[in-house]
């Protein structure tokens, strides 16, 4: 299959490096020959950056939306936008099409996208919309098919939101728990694993975070999103805890229309 798509990209005038830059799903390990030597170039992964713009204010400013430029993931190293690529999001029973950026570690050779804090990777739906469905069943607010038809959804996806969630409700709820107890919440006891417990104690971390300058506008499933790094419903989410210590919990950054941002997050 690595072979197939590499052929495809070469009849398209692109080599192994690029297919995997624009693909920023793609699972394949490619690898490039450089001048001195070969080096292994791992897929993309997505850093999720604390977007407080709402989904049309975002779209509407296309290839021209400012995000802050962050550092690789893997070395550290300072990285350099390279291009970008167009995905879909759908908001409130409605498809919008972004542009979101990419960045490049020249020293690791690997291609990162870079999502706004709204947007869950390989999820149509924006995260506000996936929490609310979680929060309202989980919390016992509403069955799945009430919240679906609400949300205008089919039942079946908001099913599978919540298995997707049950399953990783253990990890998340400790994760979040240790996330808070290290932004200075009080935690007095270990948390129920279940998944409305994994729901409050995301809350509990981000009303901690929400003492620190930026948070408070972003909202609490943005906040899980930019923890998570766009994985909380991926079949290999990382722990919220070990995403912080590999750098991609990205801290929200002043940008120059800052205020206008904070007047359109939702």
């Amino acid at each position: 299959m690595a072979e197939l798509n590499v052929r495809f990209a070469r009849r398209r005038g692109e080599d192994e490096t690029s297919l995997n830059a624009r693909d920023p799903f793609s699972r394949l390990c490619l690898s490039t020959e450089r001048e001195k030597g070969s080096k292994a170039v791992l897929p993309p992964v997505a850093i999720v950056w604390p977007c407080t713009l709402s989904v049309d204010a975002y779209a509407s400013l296309g290839k021209n939306v400012e995000v802050p430029r962050p550092d690789c993931p893997s070395c550290s190293a300072a990285m350099t936008f390279w291009s970008g690529y167009v995905r879909p999001v759908r908001v409130l029973g409605r498809c919008v099409r972004l542009f979101v950026r990419r960045a490049r570690c020249r020293s690791c050779g690997v291609t990162h996208a870079l999502l706004p804090g709204f947007a869950l990777v390989k999820r149509l739906d924006v995260v506000e919309t996936i929490g609310e469905a979680i929060e309202a069943v989980t919390g016992g607010q509403s069955g799945v098919r009430p919240v679906a038809r609400t949300l205008g959804i089919s039942h079946t996806t908001v099913r599978g939101w919540l298995r997707r969630f049950a399953g990783r409700s253990a990890e998340l709820a400790m994760s979040f728990a240790a996330l808070a107890l290290d932004l200075g919440a009080v935690v007095t006891d270990l948390p129920q694993l279940d998944p409305a417990n994994a729901v409050g104690a995301l809350r509990r971390a981000f009303v901690a975070a929400s003492a620190l300058p930026g948070w408070m506008g972003l909202g609490a499933w943005r906040f899980c999103s930019v923890v998570c790094g766009g994985r909380l419903l991926a079949t290999n989410t990382i722990s919220p805890y070990l995403v912080i210590g590999r750098r991609r919990f990205m801290a929200p950054v002043p940008l120059p229309h800052d205020e206008e941002s904070q007047e359109d997050g939702t």
